[in-house]
This record gives C-alpha cells, sequence and structure tokens, in this order.
C-alpha cells in the first residue's frame, strides 16, 4: 500500500470512528424514547440501569431540549446551592442505592453575612487552617436545620444540570440536579412555586456551562475496600475510646483511627452499647413513631450528601417494592428487602437505630428529635426499645 493511500485508509477509520461517537449519544435517546413508550412509569435511574449507562448519561442525552449543562468545577456546585436558597420552596430528593428522601420546604439562610460553621459561627481567624478551610467548602450559606437540612461533601459533585421538561401531569417541572462522577445522583432540587420560577432562570444563565455536548465521561466504581480483618483490631483500645465518646460525632473520627467499617465497629462495640434488630424493625419503628406520635430524625445520603428529615410522620404503608412514609411534605422510600442488619446503638450519651444492606453499607440512621444539651425523649427510648431483636 502507498503512503497516500494509507493516509486515506487512516483518514477513513477515523471518520467511521468519530460518526460512530457522534452516534452514540442519539442511539441512546432512540434506546430511551423507546424504553419509555414500553414502560412509560419507569423511573429514569432504573431506566439507565436498564440501558446499562448512568443516570447523567441519560440526561444528557436531552442536553437542549429542556435540559442545560451548568458549570461544575471548583466550588461552582457550592455556589449554585448557595443560589438555590433564593428559590422558595423546593421540594429536596436524596437517593441511595436503597433509599429515598424527600422533602418539601424552604430552605433557611445564615442570619449573617458569610460562610459559617455547622455550629453557626462565623469566621473570624484569616490564618490558614486546613481542616477548617475544608469544611466550609462543604457549607453552603444555608441548609442547616430547618424544613431543608443538608449535609454537603461538595468535593463528591462531578455533573451539574439544569432540568425544564412536562412532568407526569404534563405541566412543566423546573430542577436541579447533580451527579457523582460515576453519573449517579447526589441530589434534586425542584422548584415548587411561582415565586422560584425567575431565580431558577437567573441561576441557569449564570451557571451555564460553555460546552453543552450531550456525552459524558463517567468514570466506573471503585471496588469497595476490604474490610480490616477482626483479629488485627485493637478492640480493646477501640471499646475504651467509644465509652470516652462525649458525643455522637466523634464516632467519625474513632472509625478512622482504627481503620473500621461503620458496620464492624458496631459489632466489635462494648458490650452494652448495641443491640442487633431485625431488618423488619425498620417497619416496626416507622409504624410505632407514626401510632405514637412520636418525632423522629431520618438521616439518609450518599457520598456526597446527607439529607435530614425532623418530625412527626403519620402514613405509613408498603408499596412499589418498598416501605414508605407518604406525608405531604416528606416521604421516605426504603427498599427493606435488601436491608441485612439493624442496630440499636449508644454512643455519647444518645441512642440511634442504623440500617445496613446486603453490601454492608448503611442505608440509613434514626434519632430521636431532643432539644440541644438535653437528654433524648422517653418516647424515642421506649420506641428503640420495642423494636425486635436478633436472637
Amino acid at each position: 500500500m502507498t503512503l497516500s493511500k494509507l493516509v486515506l485508509s487512516l483518514l477513513g477509520s477515523l471518520l467511521i470512528a468519530n460518526a460512530a461517537t457522534a452516534q452514540a449519544p442519539a442511539n441512546l435517546a432512540q434506546r430511551w424514547s423507546t424504553l419509555r413508550a414500553e414502560q412509560p412509569k419507569l423511573q429514569i435511574r432504573d431506566a439507565a440501569r436498564a440501558l446499562g449507562v448512568s443516570e447523567a448519561q441519560l440526561l444528557a442525552t436531552d442536553i437542549g431540549n429542556g435540559v442545560t449543562r451548568l458549570q461544575a468545577d471548583g466550588n461552582q456546585p457550592r455556589e449554585i446551592m448557595r443560589g438555590a436558597l433564593d428559590l422558595g420552596l423546593v421540594q429536596a430528593i436524596t437517593r441511595n442505592e436503597n433509599g429515598v428522601i424527600e422533602t418539601t420546604g424552604i430552605a433557611s439562610k445564615f442570619k449573617q453575612a458569610g460562610d459559617k460553621s455547622e455550629q453557626g459561627e462565623v469566621k473570624q481567624d484569616a490564618r490558614p487552617d486546613p481542616e477548617k478551610e475544608a469544611r466550609e467548602r462543604n457549607i453552603a450559606g444555608g441548609y442547616l436545620g430547618g424544613a431543608i437540612d443538608l449535609r454537603f461533601h461538595f468535593e463528591n459533585w462531578k455533573y451539574a444540570f439544569a432540568v425544564a421538561q412536562p412532568g407526569r401531569d404534563g405541566k412543566l417541572s423546573r430542577s436541579l440536579q447533580f451527579f457523582d462522577a460515576q453519573g449517579d445522583s447526589v441530589h434534586k432540587l425542584y422548584v415548587r412555586s411561582d415565586a422560584g420560577v425567575a431565580v431558577f432562570d437567573q441561576l441557569v444563565n449564570k451557571f451555564r456551562a460553555p460546552e453543552q455536548g450531550t456525552q459524558l465521561k463517567v468514570l466506573a466504581a471503585a471496588p469497595k475496600a476490604a474490610e480490616k480483618p477482626d483479629a488485627s483490631i485493637d478492640v480493646k483500645e477501640f471499646q475504651l475510646a467509644w465509652k470516652e465518646m462525649t458525643d455522637v460525632h466523634q464516632f467519625a473520627q474513632i472509625l478512622r483511627e482504627f481503620h473500621l467499617t461503620r458496620e464492624q465497629a458496631l459489632r466489635l462495640a462494648p458490650a452494652g452499647m448495641v443491640e442487633r434488630v431485625t431488618p423488619q424493625a425498620l417497619r416496626t419503628l416507622l409504624d410505632n413513631a407514626a401510632k405514637d406520635k412520636v418525632a423522629i430524625m431520618v438521616f439518609l445520603g450518599n457520598g456526597g450528601l446527607t439529607q435530614i428529615y425532623s418530625g412527626k410522620i403519620e402514613k405509613t404503608m408498603a408499596a412499589g417494592g418498598f416501605y414508605n412514609v407518604l406525608d405531604p411534605d416528606f416521604n421516605l422510600h426504603i427498599r427493606d428487602t435488601a436491608l441485612r442488619s439493624g442496630w440499636v446503638v449508644k454512643r455519647g450519651g444518645v441512642t440511634s437505630i442504623e440500617f445496613f444492606d446486603n453490601e454492608g453499607t448503611q442505608v440509613l440512621t434514626f434519632f430521636g428529635v431532643r432539644e440541644r444539651g438535653k437528654p433524648q425523649p422517653q418516647a424515642w427510648n421506649d420506641l428503640a426499645a420495642s423494636l425486635p431483636r436478633v436472637q
């Protein structure tokens, strides 16, 4: 083959490859359109799994058709969420593999200008403090307490979109949607008032990404780290550290110090600090909390964000493969058939109830609502004591 023919052959191959690449999003959009026609009630997350792609990749096929890609580099996700504080009434949706939490309300802002710590302290010291700076990168001007209560880990946010498309009721729905590097949903925020429409449009104009291509390069999920063998743990020192806890928030540091997974730590806890309950205890907990009007705190999240609901619940029921709370401003959906274990845990004078799935991943945690500096209500302790134990 002559040099000129070789060059032409290589160019032809390149053009074919480029054409195939360019067609990939269109083909995916076509496949999704067909799937939606066949299963109109299928959620986008489930559709993505059926099509062998991530949810973010599937959403991106609609860029230019009601979907706008937003800037998501550096601090941009934080700034978008800061701006979203002006949306007014919103519905905040956070999910993991086996649970979804949905809260409708108005997010609270800090009363004073500037970022604050989670304790509400205004920054005063200008000296560099890496740990403090890392915490402040995950503060977005509000969302601490109040109806929309969120804890951010922005370092795990990779993609952001504004979505303005007809919902199942035919009305135009507006939302901000965020995804991690694997294209999995981190958080979604839906506009729920006419007053928020103008703010939404302003956010789209301000944070619109220069590049609006429909292809995303998502990463494969990293394999889960192997659990450190129990025999390699200094269990005596770990249990001593547990007993010396004065605040439940110190638990995360203890896990890091002893290189423990969360479920492993519960298994190795000091005597009397942990009791194992059945996975079915989730239903008992929710049903009894509703029946007895016990105010609860629900923590559910993923690697990028944890959402918290605090208050009483009313309606619980099984539906669609999930056990649900279906209240006007709060919904919770848990695939309880995927739960492997449940635990009543005592740390730093506080009792929590935690559930883990078949992979050993924490799905959600419950606490009793209490006033700062006061013990948890007896009604919460009674509820925890009523749950069915593993014999």
